[in-house]
Formats: C-alpha cells, structure tokens, sequence
C-alpha cells in the first residue's frame, strides 16, 4: 500500500464535525472571555474558522499528496507560503469590511494591512492551526491503518496457515490410498477394514478440526492410532508402543501436527524392514509439552527422514503458529531415527 493511499483513510465526517465544532466553540468562549465580546469574538472566529478549515485539508488532501509524498519539499514550502499569503489576503479584508476596519483589534495599537507584524501574526495563527489539526487528522489516520495492518497481516497468516494445512491432508490421503490400493491388488481381506478406518481418519479430518486452530490432545493420539491401526494392516511386522506420561486432558495442539512425523516413522522405517518398531512419547516437562517418536531402520537405507513435503509443511505451520517458541529435531542414533517435538502448552483455559 502506497503511502498516498494511505491518505485516504476514512474518518467519519461526524468526526471532523465534533472536532471544527468544538475547536471553533472553545475558541468562541476563549476570546469572548478574555475581550469581554463575545459578538467580536463569534465574527472572528466565524471568519478565521472559514479559512482554517479549507487551509488544513488543502493542505493535507493537496499539498502533502503532491509534494510532500514525493519529497519535493521545496515545492511544498513554497506552495504553502503561497496559501498562507492567501489566506492573508482574504482574512484581511473580510475582517476589513465585515467587523472593523482596524484589521487587528487584539493588538495595542492599530494596524495596517501588509504590515509585517501582522502578516507574521497571522501566518503563524495559521500555523498553529494547521499543525495542530493536521497531527490530530494524520495520529488517527496512522491509528487505523496500523489496526488495518495488523488485521491484514492476521488474515495473510490465516490464509498461509490454511494452505500448509490443506497440502498435509492431501499428501497424507493420497499416501493412505496408495496403501489402499496395493492391498486391493493383493486382494486382501484387509480392504474393508482400511475403509472403515479411512473414514474415520476422513471425518476427524473434515468435521471435527475443520476452522479450528487447537484441539484436544486426546482427539490427536486418538487419530494417530487410527492411523497406526491401518499402516499395520499394511505392514506385517510392525510394533508400536505409545507412552503418554502425564495427565493431558486439558491440553490442546495444532491439529495434525504430529501425523506427519508418525508418518514418517513409517515410510522411513518400514522400507525394506521386516521387523519395525515404532516408540511414540508425550509428556509434559514444565511448560512445554514433548513428543518423541522413534523408529528402526535397516542401515543400508539411504533415505532422508528430514525429507517430504509432511515435515516441511509441519515444520511452516509450527513456525506460524509458534515464531521461535518451538523445537523440532532430528537424529539418528544407533539404527534409530529420533524425532523430537516440543511445543508451548495451551490448555482448555
């Protein structure tokens, strides 16, 4: 957003009636007091009022647009010295004709139009004015567009959230379908089962997490395990052990944030390995929530657990959700791959 559009920020024409109106009012009362005339006073300020008001959004609607937006500051000096010789001009002789003919009764003496005294007191009467409303206007301009930014920014996140989490169900379907479909092919009596599964994993997927940002922890291992449940009917020889050491009924996380490095275990470790043994983790250490997965895999592999488009999109979406307040690692141990996940705990509260 260029920095003229943001010029053209609306405050409600109420606003700028509240604001003349009462600028115009105190100002009444204030010389009216201090003159002990108030008609004096309302004529004065009725005529300076009248050149106040097209003097501050000339100069903000035209003079800052044109000059001051493009850094032609001498331009803009002389442009405004040019309207405030104008309103000069035309203070002078509205005063002149309409309320008295000496120019400047507030003075001790009495004045003559062009006389330099005077030209500098109403040059900087316009000043003060102009400065003043115009910091009023530009302040409450900078106010909503910063609420304006933050809101922008909020949806930009909502829109990138939503699109790493659209890219994870897909790839995660379309793996479990390829699984699907090689037991079709062996025509298992497995199939059924793999549906009945399937659509259980499909409805958590497009019901229960669908425009929310936390779920339950439970709901999330109770999906893994539906998850596990099918990756076993494809792998004979699979053992999984799932520890969960710490009370989390309350705990709530991004949902599907850990299906992808259970995921993993899987295709990393079940690859040309007849015996896999798959250990999942979750415990809370102080504040944080941890979660470890481990798997074994046969040496020879040469295949990356860091790789696929599940962790790097997990690894996005922690990034979004937690800034820095998150850690994912990775390391090999012996013939086992170690995932670790800690992240902030957010409760029910």
């Amino acid at each position: 957003m260029s920095e003229i559009q943001k010029l053209n920020f609306e405050i409600k024409l109420r606003n700028h009636i509240w604001f003349w109106g009462s600028y115009f009012t105190l100002n009444f009362l204030r010389w009216g007091a201090y003159f002990n005339d108030y008609e004096y006073s309302f004529k004065s300020n009725l005529i300076e009022f009248s050149l106040h008001i097209p003097l501050v959004y000339f100069n903000l609607f035209i003079l800052v647009r044109r000059y001051v937006l493009k850094q032609q500051y001498i331009k803009y000096t002389i442009a405004l010295l040019m309207s405030l010789f104008a309103v000069y001009l035309l203070k002078t002789a509205l005063t002149y004709y309409i309320i008295s003919e000496n120019i400047w009764p507030e003075a001790n003496r009495e004045y003559h139009p062009f006389e330099i005294n005077h030209i500098v007191a109403v040059c900087i009467g316009e000043l003060y004015v102009l400065a003043m409303a115009s910091s009023v206007y530009l302040t409450l301009t900078w106010l909503r567009e910063r609420e304006r930014n933050r809101s922008l920014r909020e949806n930009q996140f909502k829109i990138k959230l939503k699109y790493l989490e659209n890219q994870i169900q897909p790839h995660f379907f379309f793996n479990t379908l390829n699984n699907l479909y090689a037991l079709s092919l062996e025509s298992s009596d497995k199939v059924p089962d793999v549906i009945i599964k399937l659509s259980k994993l499909m409805e958590y997927v497009l019901y229960d997490v669908k425009g929310t940002k936390f779920v339950p922890l439970i709901k999330e291992i109770d999906y893994i395990q539906n998850y596990i449940e099918i990756e076993k009917l494809r792998f004979e020889n699979v053992e999984v052990t799932i520890n969960l050491e710490s009370d989390i009924e309350d705990i709530k996380v991004p949902p599907l944030i850990y299906i992808s490095l259970v995921e993993n275990a899987f295709k990393h470790g079940g690859l040309q390995n007849k015996n896999l043994k798959i250990k999942i983790n979750c415990k809370v250490v102080g504040n944080k929530l941890h979660f470890e997965i481990l798997n074994n895999f046969v040496i020879s592999q040469k295949n990356d657990p860091k790789s696929g488009i599940g962790l790097v999109n997990t690894k996005k979406r922690l990034k979004l959700i937690y800034r820095n307040n998150f850690s994912l690692q990775y390391k090999t141990k012996f013939n086992y791959y170690i995932i670790s996940l800690q992240i902030p705990i957010h409760n029910e509260d």
